[in-house]
């Protein structure tokens, strides 16, 4: 069971709560925080006060008093007029984990709800509702309202969720799990709905996979060296005392580890000078992803530990101001989306160089029988193709902006944007890194040396799920086996068996 307090969630804990549906409970203090931000709010209301989004219109319609028994109904029209999302829904490990950021936002005590609202949140997480969102249609400043109005809207019993798999009205699932759909009071829709925690979401999900990707391709790049007959010297450790990046100091001791032993190295390692860059510059070029990826989970353990809402409540006072901005958490999903881009690049260029007769000096393409079998070629075509896709997909979202609500919101993260991209350029990434982890598979077959033992302990694990390539077969299926093993940590559990990368 993990305690939401508001100050202190984990990016593990976020993992465990949306992807593995652990349990989740309120901290006591922190609900009293909760009950406190909601007592100035009412004392407010009792002086009447204009308080943003409570007693006025929103964005442009800031300057519109709204009367006394209308601000419950404003509350619910908020949710309503906001919930006009597109395209597919969004999968159920994203919206749990919005959900599960959105409660621990509340608990921060800045956003004036009723204790109601936030023991609510909880309780749907733990009974797993998953409310229908679609993907589309958030702009990432005043917050990401779409996705998080599907997911109000849903609450209140008037959206949409899924049920055993089956997308139903949310109130029909709401009593089938044994919820009474959330009731609404003054400054509870805003709060709801105004804050980044779909892109915050999806980047610490992408974060995580991220790094277990990051630690697949090392391995994956250590197969090939050896695959290629490389040497490990330029991991010697007096090389980062050169040029002492943290990244590429403790990515060259992993590549020393990953390469012990390395049979292979030892009879082939000092026949070139130098290697080729991909095999090389390994520590330069992943270590940079591996600080890239310490930089952005800095931001992400400060964001879901952020009251994202507007307005915010100080002691007795309501502050309008702009922490819903995404413009954090959208250049961290651009920066990811580069590092992503760059992990496949890397790894295309190495499964270039293993089917390269003229660079690796092993049979064409890996085959067997070259000419009446094509054996590794078409492989590296796909590597490209997704390779490719991903250098068009990884422009930054975070350089556009478009105005909105008639120039009141004149400045967009689109942190959303960029969130959807990562989803995709992490799946091509997975599947590009498995297709390196075939084909050097595939070229150490040609080599009597026997590889490190953490390298054998891989391709072992590659050959219980893909045979060598003697013959030329269909391998859709098998790449995607491979890549489902990395997303899955099958690899990087049974390597670290043997070497511990410690990061």
């Amino acid at each position: 069971m993990i305690t939401l307090d508001g100050e202190s969630l984990g990016i593990k804990d976020v993992i465990k709560v949306a992807r593995y549906g652990e349990i989740v409970e309120i901290d006591e203090n922190a609900l009293k925080k909760v009950k406190k931000s909601r007592k100035t709010i009412e004392e407010m209301l009792q002086k009447e006060k204009p308080i943003y989004g409570v007693n006025t219109g929103f964005g442009e319609l800031a300057k519109v008093k709204i009367e006394k028994n209308e601000i419950k109904k404003l509350q619910y029209n908020l949710i309503r007029s906001h919930a006009c999302g597109v395209g597919k829904a969004l999968p159920e490990e994203i919206v749990r984990a919005m959900m599960l950021l959105r409660l621990n936002s509340l608990l921060k005590g800045y956003s004036g709800v009723r204790g109601e609202i936030a023991e609510k949140l909880c309780e749907a997480l733990n009974k797993k509702f998953y409310p229908f969102v679609p993907s589309q249609g958030s702009v990432g400043a005043s917050g990401d309202l779409v996705p998080l109005a599907h997911i109000a809207l849903a609450l209140i019993g008037e959206g949409e969720a899924f049920y055993q798999g089956k997308k139903l009205s949310s109130i029909d699932v709401l009593k089938k799990i044994g919820i009474e759909p959330l009731e609404l009071e003054a400054k509870e829709g805003i709060a709801l709905i105004n804050g980044t925690q779909y892109m915050a979401a999806v980047a610490t999900l992408s974060f995580h996979d991220s790094l277990n990707l990051l630690k697949n391709a090392m391995v994956a790049g250590a197969m090939s060296l050896q695959a290629l007959k490389g040497t490990n010297k330029a991991f010697y450790e007096g090389v980062g005392r050169a040029r002492p990046y943290e990244g590429q100091i403790k990515v060259a001791e992993i590549l020393r580890k990953l390469t012990e032993g390395s049979k292979i190295i030892e009879k082939y390692g000092n026949e070139r000078v130098q290697d080729a860059y991909t095999l090389r510059c390994m520590p330069q070029v992943f270590g940079a992803i591996f600080e890239s990826l310490k930089f952005i989970e800095k931001i992400l353990s400060i964001e879901i530990n952020s009251a994202t809402d507007n307005p915010l409540i100080f002691d007795n006072d309501v502050i309008s101001c702009g922490n819903f901005h995404g413009e954090p958490v959208a250049i961290a999903l651009d920066l990811l989306n580069i590092i992503l881009t760059k992990m496949a690049s890397f790894s295309e260029r190495r499964i270039a160089r293993l089917i390269d007769e003229k660079l690796s000096m092993l049979p064409p393409f890996l085959s067997y029988k070259p000419g009446i079998n094509s054996g590794a070629m078409i492989l590296q075509y796909v590597a490209a193709s997704l390779t490719s896709e991903n250098k068009s997909l990884a422009y930054p979202a975070s350089v556009d902006s478009i105005p909105t609500s008639a120039n009141q919101e004149d400045y967009q993260s689109m942190g959303s944007v960029g969130a959807r991209k990562v989803l995709q350029i992490l799946k091509n990434s997975e599947k590009v890194i498995a297709i390196e982890f075939i084909t050097a598979s595939q070229a150490i077959e040609f080599i009597k040396e026997e590889p490190s033992m953490a390298i054998s302990k891989a391709y072992e694990i590659i050959r219980r799920n893909v045979e060598r390539i003697e013959e030329d077969r269909p391998m859709h299926r098998e790449i995607e086996k491979i890549a489902n093993l990395i997303h899955n940590g099958g690899i990087i559990k049974e390597v670290e068996k043997i070497v511990s990368m410690g990061i």
